[in-house]
């Protein structure tokens, strides 16, 4: 070939080029800005929790007696709390039928639900025992005679009909059950602490029979809140072993709560082991609903204080602010879920 034939670039050409080349190269298109998450809006402030209600269903239900299954005091009780549900605008549905207890007697059993904004399919469910212990097993005297149950059985009830007033109010975020269980403290005597299996499986009779035919088919909840003794003086709610084991995130966001509103001096940051058997168990194991037990601690007597299943858990033994504690901290959990 000839190399005179041969006609070179235009140098104007070759740098033209060479620069889009490094433009190209060193410039490239900013990223995206991140998109801003969404303002959700406000809440409505939390209502008040007014111990002074709590308290008064706590002695309401004392003042029925002993709230043994299929004793009068109990029927009228239950009849009471259903007409209050109703009155505050629930859905209430009652589960009856019979259960078996330790002695191999048949008693009968009314579970009480109440349902705030049944149309909603997210749920949270609060609960409690409505009935009594039969005798006082743990007593020096009167052995064979019901006990009052204050305590083990009215305060977790009276805390929850205060909360359903306020409940009953809310228009935000998933629907509420409260669940009053029956038959819960019928168990064999000395067989709620033991590792006994089968002493303990005679506890929570009401939850066992609501895990396996819950009042709407295929029921479920974000997660579920049981309350077992939570009036008394001086309390304190230490997180319960077997809560931490099925549901510890529910146990976190509850403690927290407590904290935030300045009952961290009741709420210990603590685990213990004191519940063989309680309602959240049988909701847990069979229904799979995250839930949790607060539930009274007592160090001194490594229980539930002096007057568990005495004659001495009476209306004496219950304090307001206790309740109030409780109470609050509860409805926060419940008012902050959207």
């Amino acid at each position: 070939m000839n190399k005179s034939s041969i006609i070179p670039a235009p140098w104007s050409l070759i740098v033209c080029a060479a620069t889009l080349l490094l433009i190209a190269c060193g410039n490239e298109p900013p990223p995206p800005a991140p998109v801003p998450a969404p303002v959700l809006p406000a809440l409505p402030p939390t209502p008040e929790f007014d111990a002074d209600s709590a308290y008064a269903w706590v002695a309401a239900q004392v003042a029925f007696g002993p709230r043994v299954p299929a004793t009068a005091a109990h029927t009228a009780c239950g009849d009471a709390l259903v007409a209050r549900f109703k009155a505050l605008g629930a859905e209430v549905v009652e589960q009856t039928g019979s259960v078996t207890v330790y002695s191999g007697q048949k008693v009968p059993l009314r579970n009480i639900i109440a349902r705030f904004k049944p149309e909603v399919k997210e749920r949270v469910l609060l609960f409690a025992h409505w009935d009594t212990r039969p005798f006082a097993d743990k007593d020096d005297e009167r052995k064979n005679e019901p006990i009052d149950g204050a305590n083990d059985g009215a305060s977790g009830v009276g805390v929850l009909m205060e909360v359903a007033r306020s409940i009953a109010k809310k228009d935000h975020g998933p629907g509420v059950d409260i669940l009053l269980t029956d038959v819960e403290d019928y168990g064999q005597p000395s067989g709620a602490m033991v590792g006994d299996e089968r002493s303990m499986e005679t506890w929570a009779l009401g939850a066992q029979y609501f895990a396996k035919n819950p009042h709407v088919s295929g029921y479920t909840a974000r997660f579920g809140i049981l309350l077992d003794m939570v009036g008394a003086k001086d309390a304190k709610f230490y997180r319960e072993a077997l809560s931490m084991q099925f549901a510890p995130a529910v146990v976190n966001k509850v403690w927290r709560t407590a904290a935030a509103i300045g009952h961290g001096d009741r709420f210990i940051q603590e685990t213990k082991y004191f519940v063989g058997i309680d309602d959240h168990v049988p909701v847990n194991k069979v229904l799979r609903i995250p839930s949790i037990d607060i539930i009274q601690y007592d160090p001194s007597t490594q229980a539930f204080g002096p007057y568990w299943h005495t004659h001495d858990d009476n209306l004496s033994v219950i304090d307001r602010e206790t309740l109030r504690a409780v109470g609050r901290t509860v409805l926060e959990v419940v008012w902050q879920e959207r």
